[in-house]
């Protein structure tokens, strides 16, 4: 896994990094040797760099001169002249540039800056570094919209200008990169809110050739999970197996309104992996899912007059849910009473417990002013799973806004600390997941934009209880087990977008593709541990 980490555990690992032995000046000339390879991956002929007054600057500086001396033809175009940088770093690497074969441009109008960058095949964005935040100010008010208006190639240098490192948020207006080359580790901004339209692919450049000791000196906002992580779930099936012995997941869900959704969820779970799959529904639909899902056995439970779950229904479903591994609790079940009793039954069952939608929804209606005020409401011994996407999350403590990966992180570590419990994991949907226990955050691969369809969390849903069953609770790290659920629903976008196109993806697609999806996560992190096809198959 590789960190993500805020600004301020940055500038912390930076400092850790200088006692060390490695200078900020000497760092400064790491970063802008990264920026110029990886600008030279495009092999420009015409480079230009806009430089602001930072160290961000600074780096811009040391990569034009690299360029220069590489072949390039660089033009550096700065607010104020070399010798008049604030900041004495980026003042340093600026005369010393400036001295040489490179061609500075200082104060460009508009129309000068629009000609000088219709005229490059690579412009590298060094204006505004991880101290940006707010609104832009001439004359970089005026630079960046001008950028943004050409069809040059624009790599960003440790995160695109305009965009808050720590929040994500663009109030103004922000460099729409290609390619962002970050420095040390990823920041958490770049991952939140406005980020992903204006990051383009993300590169790091280490900088520090012990960075892998120094850098958990510092806590992490995050940690990026890859598919080489994940290998623990990707174990081939026993020969001696049989379906009890796979695992076996009780969806308890749906309503006369919502069928479809408990559906999806079970034929999610089997395709996940559970060996028996089984749905406790409302009378009044159950007939409707028995005919869509031949096999999976339907316990029809009383309902009430609206079709959801009945007065009786907490009994019935707790006494079932005892005989299964895990059991999933939410899609489409409506918040109706019986369903908030059943919800509040389940969770005090020892049985591995996900609550998703309408659960959720249940769960925070039984709470007063959010659950992190009642923590004794969902404590439990056995492992729980909670499954928001920013509107559910933000109704479990009480209205508090979550509108971004960062204040979903936030809302998420409220909910988990208050119970402190390690088989607690909130996995905080959105654009960018966050899977949140008490001492991690990780974010798992995000899907393309083909998952923003309704029925796609049923289907996570169900992927989260396949895989909880299969482990028949024998588990030491939870958020990684919700990783890998959340990467292999990642892989079914990808899948159901390539064959019936991006728009046209619909939640059901992704049902049938995640044995392919499976496939996926299992190639790639054979890539990763440089592994070959076959011998990953072994």
């Amino acid at each position: 896994m590789k960190p993500i980490l805020s600004t301020e555990e940055v500038r912390r690992l930076e400092d850790i990094i200088e006692r060390e032995g490695t200078s900020k000046a000497e760092l400064m000339e790491h970063a802008g040797e990264f920026v110029a390879a990886v600008a030279q991956e495009y092999d420009p002929k015409e480079v230009v760099v806009l430089t602001g007054f930072g160290n961000n600057g600074g780096d811009g500086w040391v990569a034009a001169d690299i360029l220069q001396q590489r072949g390039a033809h660089v033009t550096v175009a700065t607010p104020v002249g070399p010798s008049e940088v604030p900041s004495a770093l980026a003042r340093h690497v600026a005369r010393r540039t400036s001295g040489r074969d490179v061609e500075v441009v200082v104060g460009p109008s508009r129309d000068e800056l629009s000609d000088l960058l219709s005229g490059a095949d690579l412009v590298i964005d060094a204006i505004l570094g991880t101290g940006f935040h707010g609104q832009l100010r001439p004359p970089f008010s005026i630079w960046i919209p001008t950028l943004n208006e050409t069809a040059t190639r624009v790599i960003s240098v440790d995160v695109p200008s305009g965009l808050d490192s720590e929040t994500g948020v663009v109030e103004d207006c922000c460099v729409r990169a290609d390619k962002t080359a970050t420095m040390i580790a990823p920041k958490i901004g770049l991952y939140s809110a406005d980020a992903p339209q204006y990051v383009g692919e993300l590169v790091c450049g280490e900088l520090y050739d012990k960075l892998d000791e120094v850098i958990d000196d510092v806590d992490h906002a995050a940690e990026i999970v890859e598919a080489a992580d994940l290998v623990e779930f990707l174990e081939p099936l026993p020969a001696a197996v049989n379906k009890y012995s796979r695992g076996s997941v009780l969806v308890v869900a749906g309503s006369a309104r919502y069928p479809g959704a408990a559906m999806m969820a079970a034929k999610a779970a089997a395709r996940a992996g559970a060996g028996y799959v089984a749905v406790a529904a409302p009378d009044a639909c159950a007939n409707l899912i028995r005919m869509a899902l031949p096999s999976v056995p339907v316990i029809a439970i009383p309902s009430d007059s609206r079709g959801s779950f009945g007065a009786a229904a907490r009994q019935v479903v707790c006494e079932t849910a005892k005989k299964y591994d895990c059991v999933l609790c939410g899609p489409g079940m409506t918040t109706a009473s019986g369903c908030m009793q059943v919800v509040s039954g389940l969770l005090e069952l020892d049985v591995p417990l996900i609550l998703d939608a309408d659960a959720l929804n249940c769960l925070s209606r039984l709470a007063i002013d959010g659950i992190d005020k009642t923590p004794e409401l969902y404590r439990r011994e056995a492992p729980l799973i909670l499954t928001p996407h920013h509107r559910e999350l933000s109704r479990l403590v009480g209205d508090l806004p979550v509108d971004d990966l960062g204040t979903a992180i936030d809302a998420a570590q409220r909910v988990v600390w208050a119970v402190g419990s390690d088989n607690l994991v909130v996995v905080a949907k959105g654009a960018t997941t966050a899977v949140v226990g008490v001492e991690r955050v990780l974010m798992p691969m995000s899907g393309p934009a083909s998952l923003a369809t309704a029925g796609s969390g049923d289907v996570l849903a169900g992927i989260l209880a396949g895989t909880v069953a299969t482990t028949h609770g024998e588990v030491e790290r939870w958020e990684l087990l919700a990783s890998y659920a959340v990467a292999v629903h990642s892989y079914t976008g990808f899948a159901a977008a390539a064959e019936y196109g991006e728009r046209s993806v619909i939640a059901t697609d992704l049902i049938d593709l995640i044995g392919e999806a499976i496939q996926l996560v299992e190639n790639a992190a054979c890539r990763e541990l440089g592994i070959s096809g076959d011998e990953g198959d072994e």
